[in-house]
């Protein structure tokens, strides 16, 4: 089973929000309002995006690759544990 199924109906709730964020941006531009409102949606969104892509990546790596939670006094699940809070910081 795929790390994305567990979490399955959380993932797609994000992903509809994440569209009606989409969705109000093209209604913004659609409606000619102001670029600084634009603006602050486009970022509200790209956040969202970032939060989302950050969450499946640590799971990925979790899953995929090693989790740092199994043995963390091993080397590789410090350094697994290294790239998930570098991720992380990187996608804020």
């Amino acid at each position: 089973m795929a790390h994305t199924s567990k979490d399955k109906l959380k993932l797609l709730a994000r992903v509809r929000r994440i569209g009606g964020q989409v969705a109000a941006i093209e209604k913004a531009l659609d409606e000619d309002q102001e670029c600084g409102r634009v603006l602050q949606q486009l970022a509200a969104c790209r956040g969202a995006l970032n939060g989302l892509m950050g969450e499946i990546i640590e799971g990925h790596i979790r899953h995929h690759v090693i989790d740092p939670d199994q043995d963390p006094a091993s080397e590789q699940a410090q350094a697994a544990q290294e790239l998930i809070d570098v991720l992380k910081t990187y996608l804020k």
